[in-house]
């Protein structure tokens, strides 16, 4: 199952919902919800940016609130990523999670890191970032010249194996700090649509891809 997450970030560009995607606003992801007119099956947070006529609109929605106080070990983000894999969702694609804070934006980007469990995408607009975890092949769909960057977190990422990009990794290494990974680009035929792959051996590995604008 896939679960969809609103954060409380800029959405530059709203996704194409699936019938049985699981909705969960994060706080005040309920915003974005509310203004494409997508209900949410859940609301989580502390709702300190949720105002309380925003929370009636959605309980007569139908949308289930839950609520934590707001000293918490934990931001409205992460529980949103726990309560969609509670309810047995293995796929997450991350909307609306970058935005103006710096240190909000860097922890979402990492929270993926956390998850193994979980096949994490974070979009905004033509940007994606997936993680590439130990064993794992990331297939990448998009057209010829679009940027795919590859970046170890952690330390170093062994045995990189690459397809369908200008410049291959033969189960190299690529060293934490390093921007050997930086600025690929993907094949084939302008217009089209094509894929790349990346398999990791061992380390972690944040996938970022640049889409074309059309």
């Amino acid at each position: 199952m896939r679960a969809v997450i609103f954060a409380n970030g800029r959405l530059t560009r709203p996704i194409i919902l699936q019938p049985d995607d699981l909705i969960i606003a994060a706080d005040g992801g309920s915003h974005h919800c509310l203004g494409l007119g997508i209900r949410p099956q859940v609301v989580i947070g502390d709702l300190d940016s949720v105002r309380d006529d925003e929370l009636e609109t959605l309980s007569a929605l139908g949308t289930e609130i839950i609520t934590y106080p707001a000293r918490k070990d934990f931001t409205d983000l992460e529980l949103a990523l726990l309560e969609a894999q509670k309810r047995g969702a293995d796929r997450v694609l991350l909307l609306a999670a970058l935005g103006a804070r710096w240190d909000q934006s860097l922890a979402n980007i990492l929270l993926p890191a956390t998850l193994p469990g979980l096949r994490i995408s974070l979009v905004d607009g033509a940007q994606e970032i997936h993680f590439v975890h130990p064993g794992e092949t990331l297939e990448i769909t998009g057209q010829a010249g679009d940027i795919v960057s590859l970046i170890p977190l952690g330390g170093d990422a062994h045995g990189i194996i690459t397809h369908g990009l200008e410049y291959p990794l033969f189960s190299e290494t690529l060293r934490l700090g390093s921007t050997r990974g930086i600025s690929n680009v993907l094949l084939g035929q302008a217009a089209t649509t094509d894929k790349a792959r990346v398999t990791l051996g061992a380390g972690l590995l944040l996938c970022a891809v640049i889409h074309q604008e059309t």
